[in-house]
């Protein structure tokens, strides 16, 4: 979606600066559910471990 609107944004006003920052958004909401599955899962693992 970010995509998409960053697409958008730089074909209406040609400024490659609201693309390229548009985009680096894009990525840091990629990096935050990345980090939020993985943080989940060594969570879980440790609750699994731990019962045993």
């Amino acid at each position: 979606m970010i995509k998409q609107i960053a697409w958008n944004t730089f074909k209406n006003t040609g400024d490659i600066n609201t693309f390229l920052e548009l985009m680096e958004v894009q990525n840091v909401e990629k990096n935050m559910i990345n980090r939020k599955d993985y943080n989940g899962n060594i969570q879980d693992k440790w609750n699994n471990n731990r019962g045993k």
